[in-house]
Formats: C-alpha cells, structure tokens, sequence
C-alpha cells in the first residue's frame, strides 16, 4: 500500500522474548525456502488459503494454518491490532543475507498494507524505505510504504525473524496508526509503545479474509487502478496516447458491465477487451516506467491485466510477479533442462515478417507462447533496460544471463505461457515459440539463459525489409525510445543497435539501413557460433509462396507436430502497416538504392546464410 510516509510505528510493544519462546518451538522443517528462492530468505506460513501451508497464493480464502495456532500469544498479538488478516507469514533472513530492493507492485498489496513485528533481531539489521532508513527493535510493531523501493539487509551473523501480515485493516487498526510516530517526523506529543502483556493460553478469535480477488472487476475498481498507475508514471512522449487508450479501454469496459456485470456470458467479451488493450500497451507502453522504478507495463501485468478476469487469474508473491516454475539447470549441469524443451526463437532484422511467422507457428499443438513480445518481460528486470546500461544498445551477450537474471526470466517467460487454446501448461517441460525483433541482438544472452535453445533466422529480400522499416519509422506506430538521450526527429523507432549515436543527424533512409547491417551483421555473427543443429532457416517468401510446405519443413527441422490446414494465402500478421506484395518496396526504391551499397556485404552473407 502506499503510504504519505515510509514508515509508521504503531503505539504498542509486544513481548518478544515470549514471541520467540513460541516461534522457536515450531519444528524448524515447517520452514520453507521463499517462494522466489532468495538466498537467505526463509518463510513460515501462519495464515493462507484454505490454511494450507504449501500454498503462496493470494486469491482465496485466508484461514489459519496448524502452526498459527500452535502460537497462543501471535494470536493475542493479531488480534490486539484488530484489523482483518490476510496473508501471514513468519519471515526469517539468515546471518549477512538480503532482502533485494523491490517493489510492491502486486494487484493484492495495492490496498493492503504490511505489518512487521520484529521478533529476533540485531541492532544492525537496516530496513531501508525510499530515502528513510530504520532499525525496528524486538517487539515493536511497523507498517511501511510497500509502493516505494524497499529492501533489508541484515549486516549480523545471527537469523532475523519478524512477523509480517498484510491486512486491509479495520477501524480498530487505522485508529491505531493515526496514534503512530514517523521516522523523520515530530513525535505526536507524549507518544509511547503501550505493553501488551500475553494473556496466558488465550487463543482468540480473529478475522480473516474470505474475498480477495474479483471474477471480474468492476469498472469502478478498474478505473481506480488504471487512474493511480498513469499517476506515476515518469513523463514521457508516449503518455499522452497511452492515457487515452486506457480511457477507452476503461469505458469500454464499463459498458460490458452494464451489460453484463459479473456474468460469465460476458467473460470471452471481456477477455477480448482485454488482450486488445494489453496488446496496444505492448506496442506503447513499454518504455513507461514509475516514479517507484519500476516499469509500467510489469505493474499494469500484476495489478490489471492478470486479475481483471478470474478466466486466468494466477498465484503471485509480494516481489513482481515471479510464479514458480520449475528450475533450469544449475551451473555446469549436464542433462535435459528441467522446464524449457528445446525452445524456438524466431530471430532476424525488424519488419522481416517474422510475427507473420510466429503467429503461423504458434498454431502447432504442441507449442506454448507468451502471447505477446516480451519486451516488458526482459526489459523490465533490473539492469536489462537500456535506461540502466547507459542507452548502449539492446544488445545482451552472455554475461547479461546471470544465475539471478536466468531464474528470474525463467520464471516470467514460464508463468505466461499458454498454448493456442490458451491453456498453461499441464506438464513440468513444455516447448515455448518467442519471438521479439530485438532478441536478435540478444542471441548468446538466450542460449545461456536456455541451454536447449533453437534459433530460426527469417531471412528476407534486404530491399523489402528496408521499406517496411523506413515505414514502420514513418507510422509512429513502433517508437520504442521516444527520448532517446541525443537523439533527435523522428522519434527512435524499432530496435536500438550498437553505435546508434553514429546515426545522429542522418537521413531516415541511413538510419534505417544501418539498423539492418548492424543486426543483420550480429545476429549472424551469433548464429555461427552455434552448434550446426540449433540454428535454422526460415525464408519469408517461401512462406508466402507455399505456406503448408514451408511450415511442414520447419516444423519436421524442429521437432513439431503440425495438424491444421493452411491457406495458400496466410492472413496479415497484427503489425502490418499496409498491405504486403512483393514489389511495395519500390515506394522507395530511391532511398534504398541509394544505401544498397552500403549494405551489399553483409545483404550477400545473409543470402549464402540462408541458402546453407
């Protein structure tokens, strides 16, 4: 939740040594390792759906679990506070470890806030809110600021344990912190922690949530966590538009609930709405990023689009979205991957045909994709936007796929696939379709995060595919760096190459050109590194030519079962800017002959490529 202030003290004092006399006389095999698998980080549940201690989700109803009421005076102390209890658990960090700076970005903590009573604890653990930073004592009790980037550090060789609840509160709690003190802040006069003494064996009754996450959220809810995101968004070019498509979106919404509320004879309508305003924000609202840092179109994922309609609703933790899935193979491990079998990669220049590609491929029955690009998928972790490398490129080598960035990914990549009837996946290791222009730069960074990668190269005519990207460049419809640092007009469109900056001031037509070179050039340059079987080729005009024979052929090269008739003439993909034929580059054949010199090198080395 987010707060006027970073942190709030609670005017009461609980007895810690008796919280942890109880805390410590739970078996220590209750404990779990965090959901995302942080090193050092460890979690006991107390209260979950249905009181299962497995589980981490956070739509359901709350119960408590066996250990909570193995906990008389944690009870006392819950319910000292009065609020309505939602998910709660005990959070222990070990000696020298972290809590990561995250956060909340979670549709669940919009409007829920967290309360940390620490329970074994060092002076030197620091719990660090925005620019605020404070030791909380055994015993004391804190709300904190979870909207803002936060984190812990616990600098003593010894555990730290709190217990951490999140509530919507109640009229008895929100008395309680208008009595708080803040941090940085004058004291209210006279304050003090009030002791709360145990109360013997007591076990009290409490309350617990039982409605949490909507079937389908109402317009007003919808609008209200549309309206606070767009309020936080940095400036930027592109919020004007991205503004008045989520107005539209909202009142067209609103006009589905008027027809049928709640009604799961409106939910295809509303799962149309939907996927058509995510895939607008997909094509302009990934470079939007929050006040908080973190990106826009992750926290539009987790707050909106994932549990706006229960069709797909999916379990999150408190971090951004990390569902688990199973892990990829540890360093130096031989053997299957685990998860991803053999994932296929369609990779070339931008505007070669590939979502052409990728939306015929996706249709193989054994195949899983995100649905969508993954530009906010990978953009959004921290130290893989260009923002946070300095606006370099969109290059990523291998060195970028760190164990922590390859969990994580494996992760997001893993908790949005589904198959061509929209289905997750029913088994551990599934097969997953990606496609996204600017992974073309991003070839080693991809067979190390998977190690049972396959690459397709989608080789086209240089001539047409400079045409479509002078363009796309033209439309505004695909400006990914609106503000580019040094860069001027028209605003950066596609991918963003090494040594752009040698492209400023340029004509269109160069610029162009050398986007094409520049990836053409790295994305074979990577390809040849390969092992011979991994990489593939894909011809875009024999997939307009024969559709059924090209597909049959890829799809025998990369192991896929194919089941659906194709139509000798495939339908536009959804990024088609005007209508393909094979002499439409001539509409600038005095452009593109110019820069065809320039380019004539590596345009043969794609040729020989793609005949091999």
């Amino acid at each position: 939740m987010k707060l006027q202030v970073p942190f709030v003290q609670l005017p009461v004092q609980f007895d810690a040594a008796r919280l942890a006399a109880e805390v410590l006389a739970i078996d220590a095999s209750a404990w779990r390792e965090h959901p995302q698998k942080f090193p050092g980080n460890f979690a006991l549940p107390l209260i979950s759906v249905g009181g299962d201690p497995d589980s981490d989700a956070i739509a359901g109803a709350m119960r408590p679990t066996p250990y909570l009421e193995q906990c008389p005076y944690l009870m006392q102390v819950l319910d000292h506070l009065g609020a309505v209890w939602g998910r709660t658990r005990l959070m222990k960090l070990s000696g020298q470890a972290e809590v990561t700076p995250h956060a909340d970005i979670n549709y669940y903590w919009r409007e829920r806030v967290r309360v940390h009573v620490p329970i074994l604890t060092r002076p030197t653990v620091r719990f660090i809110c925005g620019d605020t930073e404070v030791n909380m004592a055994p015993g004391e009790c804190w709300i904190f600021d979870t909207w803002r980037q936060h984190r812990v550090i616990n600098a003593a060789d010894d555990e730290r344990i709190h217990l951490v609840a999140d509530t919507v509160g109640s009229e008895t709690f929100w008395d309680l912190v208008g009595h708080g003190r803040a941090p940085g802040y004058n004291d209210p006069p006279g304050w003090r922690a009030a002791p709360v003494a145990p109360a013997g064996e007591r076990r009290p009754a409490l309350r617990y949530e039982s409605v949490n996450v909507p079937e389908v959220m109402t317009p007003w809810e919808l609008r209200e966590h549309v309206d606070f995101l767009l309020a936080h968004v940095q400036p930027h070019a592109q919020l004007p538009l991205v503004r008045q498509m989520a107005t539209r979106f909202v009142t067209t919404w609103q006009a589905l609930w008027a027809q049928y509320g709640a009604d799961r004879a409106g939910w295809p309508a509303y799962r149309a709405t939907l996927d058509a305003f995510e895939q607008a924000m997909e094509r302009y609202g990934v470079p939007l990023q929050l006040v908080n840092t973190a990106m826009f179109m992750n926290t539009l994922r987790a707050m909106v689009l994932r549990v706006a309609l229960a069709d797909r609703v999916e379990a999150a933790d408190a971090y951004e979205p990390r569902p688990p899935a199973a892990p990829g193979p540890r360093a130096g491990e031989r053997g299957a991957d685990p998860a991803f079998e053999r994932p296929v990669f369609i990779v070339s220049p931008p505007r070669s045909g590939s979502t052409l590609l990728f939306e015929t491929l996706a249709q193989a029955p054994a195949l899983f994709t995100i649905g969508h690009e993954s530009h906010a998928l990978i953009e959004g972790l921290q130290g893989l936007h260009p923002a946070h490398r300095g606006f370099d490129s969109n290059r990523l080598d291998a060195a970028a796929a760190t164990s922590a960035v390859s969990e994580e990914l494996r992760r997001r990549f893993y908790a949005e696939l589904r198959d061509r009837d929209g289905r997750p996946p029913a088994q551990a290791r599934v097969r997953m379709l990606e496609k996204t222009p600017k992974n073309a730069l991003r070839v080693p960074f991809l067979a190390r995060l998977f190690p049972e990668a396959h690459f397709v190269y989608l080789h086209r005519d240089p001539r047409q595919t400079l045409s479509s990207m002078i363009e796309a460049w033209q439309s505004g419809r695909f400006r990914t760096y609106p503000q580019l640092p040094g860069w001027g007009e028209p605003a950066w469109s596609l991918l963003l190459v090494p040594g752009w900056r040698a492209l400023i001031g340029k004509p269109l037509a160069e610029v162009v050109a050398a986007q094409w070179e520049i990836t053409t050039r790295t994305l074979l340059d990577d390809l040849e590194r390969l092992p011979a079987e991994r990489r593939h080729v894909a011809r875009y005009d024999a997939l307009l030519a024969d559709p059924a024979a090209e597909v049959a052929r890829l799809c025998d090269a990369l192991g896929l079962a194919w089941d659906r008739p194709l139509d000798r003439a495939l339908p536009p993909s959804r990024f088609t800017v005007s209508a393909p034929s094979q002499d439409k580059w001539r509409r600038h054949a005095d452009l593109i002959e110019a820069v065809l010199p320039g380019i004539e090198a590596t345009a043969r080395r794609a040729e020989r490529f793609a005949a091999r």
